[in-house]
């Protein structure tokens, strides 16, 4: 063996064996100064990080994103101006089940791009589904507990499930997308990645719009029936892990387009539904989606921990020309998913490579503390004289935003004029799928049901799918109580 191949120990020194330890004697006790056998089981204690609390079960992969349309006019942010090439990573992942979980149980699929932009890192975090189960973030953990495991038995619920979604009709746009055939992805290469929320871009001239980001898949979007998930789940619970590993060490470099819808900043005051609402999708035919470039994935990682499990994607990373939007999910995610990562890798998560930014250096006054590598020196304050950096306002200006009045108060959106709980699902169930879809959100739903949902739970999940369409509320009836004789 030569020497640059010698085990060490974590400080680099040579360890005299990597298979016994030290004894008194062959036989006698292991001493406690064996230094390399106490860092080894003590590494080991701690080789896992806490999973994530949703999205806990993902794999990803890295790749670029090409800019193959001008839309200038509406962002001045470096990343989308024409011809830009910018490197990207990809996590997808289920959101209720655990890290080991199967990868083809019934669940919305995260879909969270970070491009390593020239002005540092923007982070897109979403869905495959273009709303989500609630608009108020006072409500997302009691939803995740609800989609989690029960506290007495430590099992997964559906009457749990069931119990949340009908006391909170605002789910019912995605509970239907979930019951449907958008629940089920055949691979992550076959579904779609939506922002869901609504962002800001603004231009050069200072000129605002609202966004929405749609990654439209180039492999097709594709599904599994119900049976079949549910033959993988006991086959293969890394199905769609492997699925994307193996095409693209294959070569088969899966691509999305990524399509905005773009609405102009006055025209969100008097839209016919809430535009911030993440319960509510906007009228393609109002607003229809305009092309803006290619991602491609053709690089797996190395390292799945520290370059997929310790990556750490947030809606705040926003760079200059992107901003927020008065979504108030959106609002309470971009404090919630820093807090998560400080908590579960650490505070200087963005010291670590798949963190940190790749075009740019940082010029922050953070410093010190647990696994820090690279501190600012001295100043380590601000304002001062000693040459430390200082914020361009000339060249940046204000950070993006909109106007806001009133008091302060907790309550529910100013309602537009078609805004209810109701009315989107049921143009989804009645207008978008066909016969045969229809016919699978019902199967899977009575399929559901049939799993433990007790009354009188039962009976408001009938009244729910009858306030979104009274035919396949009465069809889930039908089948649920037949399924019951």
């Amino acid at each position: 063996m030569t020497d640059q191949n010698a085990t060490t120990n974590e400080a680099g020194i040579p360890v005299e064996s990597d298979a016994h330890s030290l004894t008194v004697g062959r036989d006698g006790p292991i001493l406690l100064h064996d230094h390399y056998l106490i860092e080894k089981m003590a590494q080991f204690n701690r080789e896992r990080v806490p999973e994530r609390q949703p999205h806990a079960k993902g794999g990803g992969a890295f790749g670029t994103f090409e800019v193959t349309n001008d839309v200038s006019a509406y962002t001045k942010a470096a990343v989308f101006q024409p011809g830009v090439k910018t490197e990207v990573l990809v996590r997808f992942s289920t959101v209720a089940g655990e890290r080991g979980s199967p990868d083809t149980w019934r669940d919305p699929r995260g879909f969270a791009v970070k491009f390593y932009t020239t002005e540092g890192n923007y982070d897109m975090v979403g869905n495959n589904t273009p709303v989500f189960f609630m608009r108020d973030p006072m409500k997302f953990q009691d939803f995740i507990r609800s989609q989690k495991r029960r506290a007495d038995n430590n099992l997964r619920s559906n009457d749990m499930q069931w119990d949340f979604w009908t006391l909170s009709p605002e789910s019912a746009h995605q509970v239907t997308w979930l019951m449907g055939d958008r629940g089920l992805p055949s691979s992550w290469r076959h579904m779609n990645g939506y922002s869901s929320h609504t962002y800001m871009w603004v231009n050069a001239e200072g000129k605002r719009f609202w966004v929405r980001y749609h990654f439209m898949t180039d492999q097709g979007s594709k599904f599994l029936t119900q049976e079949d998930g549910d033959a993988l789940t006991g086959s293969d619970g890394d199905y769609h892990t492997r699925d994307l590993w193996n095409a693209i060490e294959d070569g088969d470099y899966p691509t999305w387009t990524l399509k905005m819808q773009i609405m102009p900043y006055e025209d969100a005051k008097d839209y016919r539904f809430n535009p911030f609402d993440l319960t509510k999708t906007i009228s393609h035919k109002d607003y229809p989606l305009i092309e803006v470039g290619k991602m491609r994935l053709d690089k797996n990682p190395a390292d799945y921990h520290t370059q997929i499990e310790q990556a750490a994607f947030e809606p705040s990373n926003m760079v200059p020309g992107i901003g927020p939007s008065p979504d108030k999910m959106l609002l309470g995610r971009m404090f919630s998913y820093a807090d998560a990562h400080r908590y579960r890798i650490g505070a200087n998560y963005n010291e670590l490579p798949v963190n940190a930014p790749h075009a740019t250096e940082k010029h922050s006054y953070s410093k010190d503390g647990h696994m820090r590598f690279s501190n600012p020196g001295d100043p380590v304050y601000a304002p001062n004289s000693k040459g430390g950096p200082a914020a361009d306002v000339e060249r940046y200006g204000e950070p993006a935003g909109w106007e806001a009045d009133g008091e302060m108060v907790r309550a529910a959106y100013t309602l537009h004029a078609e805004d209810d709980d109701w009315g989107q699902p049921g143009t989804l169930v009645r207008e978008v799928l066909d016969d045969a879809a229809r016919d699978r959100l019902v199967s899977n739903t009575v399929g559901h049901l049939l799993d433990g949902v007790t009354e009188p739970v039962l009976q408001r999940a009938f009244d729910y799918w009858k306030n979104i369409d009274p035919d396949i509320g009465k069809r889930i009836e039908a089948g649920v109580r037949e399924g019951q004789a």
